[in-house]
């Protein structure tokens, strides 16, 4: 994936806002892919049966701790 020159501008001005830096082309360009490669990594739609092991879990943990 390539970021184009608006997603940098992009990420430059949220950026700025942010941490009140402002970052080169290129600086931008390797934190954004660093973002976008994270969020590739740990990014995963959920399948049906995970889905349902969350739900029950997440019933047993509000049982639990409503006594």
């Amino acid at each position: 994936m390539r970021l184009t020159d608006e997603h940098i501008r992009k990420f430059q001005k949220i950026y700025k806002a942010r941490f009140g830096k402002d970052l080169t082309d290129d600086e931008a360009r390797e934190k954004g892919m660093k973002i976008v490669r994270l969020m590739q990594i740990i990014y995963k739609p959920m399948t049906v049966k995970e889905y349902e092991i969350v739900s029950e879990r997440m019933k047993y943990i509000a049982a639990k701790f409503n006594h």
